[in-house]
């Protein structure tokens, strides 16, 4: 056998969690809290389709959605990025300033492939989302923590380790985090940025979960606070339209964009134009304000019951966050109980029919941190099945709790 590259033994690790959170998605007996995916019902399907019926004919928009397409992605997509999901938030952008993806992970792809090098520092957030790096092992990037409270990145520790480190990027998500749902404050938003102008790092803001906030106050992008084109800025139109559309996007300078365009047309030539013309005209038709406000109402219905059974069905002493919008909620169970959500998890599965991802996973400087901890999302569960799920989980735990006893 050819050996394979260095590269997929250097991600091993993250891409075994990554394939044990598909799989226990895909247990219809299971009651996960695994996986981040949307809710069922906050789908578009009966409006894709109609928008489908029209559009795609001869005389419309049928050869533009079948043919080949630009690399940026259609005009018409971009011009919904700019007026739609950018200016209202503060950011300014011309077409030249936006690329589609194939889903926000796309971008971190691509962006890896025009910074980093096999050695090259990256700093991330402790605890960060671990399909990103399992992108960045791919790339054998040496991945740095930084420490996190419950306003995000502490950025004395950010500013101490870009001077001892030397980091191209400085990797983030700073509203509604993956996994600990944490959202960063504005005061922090800003010195980030400005971070990134003042030692000349890449800040790589990660937002996909940003526009499905149904509580708080709504916060300014940290590129909305970028004076020297050093923040990329990417999100997803997954949550808020369809993950299976596989659409992203990247809002950069013109002279980063232009290099992406480049890794682009190398790696897949375009995103789909099929998904871009429809999601285009989902916005474009008005169907977004009712569809955005159907999705918050119903996230924060089972938010609240997700809250609601942590309290009621988990140990005394367990800690969570409170997430302002989003998918996820971060647990954290008293040390002193001594249960290692890691080793739990295979007979969280087996036995019990609960998933969850375990918190250690997260934690890029390893040595069992979080062994104690686990991302829940509540985003596809109905509120009957969180808190039946709830439940089984509070059976395991107190099964374990009396077995140590």
């Amino acid at each position: 056998m050819v050996e394979y590259a260095k590269r997929i033994k250097n991600m091993e690790g993250s891409a075994s969690i990554i394939r044990r959170l598909f799989n226990a998605m895909g247990d219809p007996e299971t009651i996960s809290f695994g996986g981040g995916s949307p809710a069922k019902e906050a789908l578009p399907i009966d409006i894709v389709r109609e928008i489908a019926n029209d559009v795609l004919t001869l005389d419309k928009k049928g050869v533009e959605a079948l043919q080949y397409g630009d690399p940026r992605g259609s005009v018409d997509l971009r011009r919904v990025v700019i007026d739609y999901l950018m200016a209202p938030k503060g950011v300014e952008a011309k077409m030249e300033n936006v690329l589609i993806t194939a889903g926000g992970l796309e971008t971190m792809n691509l962006v890896c492939q025009l910074f980093m090098d096999p050695g090259d520092v990256m700093l991330v957030e402790s605890p960060t989302f671990v399909h990103c790096v399992e992108i960045f092992d791919m790339f054998e990037v040496k991945c740095i923590a930084c420490e996190m409270d419950d306003n995000g990145l502490i950025m004395e520790d950010v500013e101490e380790k870009i001077k001892k480190y030397n980091p191209k990027i400085v990797y983030t998500i700073p509203t509604f985090q993956n996994p600990t749902g944490i959202t960063m404050s504005t005061e922090r938003r800003k010195k980030l940025a400005e971070l990134g102008s003042k030692y000349d790092v890449i800040i790589l803001e990660d937002d996909p979960y940003r526009d499905i906030r149904y509580s708080g106050e709504d916060l300014p992008p940290i590129k909305s606070f970028d004076k020297t084109g050093n923040t990329i800025l990417a999100n997803s139109f997954s949550k808020i339209f369809s993950p299976g559309s596989r659409l992203g996007y990247v809002v950069a300078t013109k002279e980063i964009i232009d290099r992406l365009y480049e890794i682009k047309t190398a790696t897949n030539s375009h995103t789909g134009m099929i998904s871009d013309v429809l999601c285009a005209e989902f916005f474009k038709r008005g169907y977004y304000p009712e569809h955005h406000k159907m999705i918050c109402d119903l996230y924060r219905e089972r938010r609240d019951k997700m809250m609601e059974c942590i309290e009621k069905y988990l140990p005394d002493g367990t800690k969570h966050t409170y997430p302002d919008g989003g998918l996820f909620t971060w647990v954290e169970l008293p040390e002193e109980l001594n249960l290692n959500t890691t080793e739990l998890l295979k007979e969280a599965n087996e036995k019990y029919k609960v998933a969850y991802v375990a918190g250690e996973g997260f934690f890029v400087e390893g040595g069992g941190k979080g062994n104690n901890c686990m991302r829940m999302s509540f985003s596809a569960v109905p509120p009957e099945k969180i808190e039946e799920g709830m439940k089984r989980l509070g059976k395991l735990f107190a099964d374990k709790i009396e077995e140590n006893k």
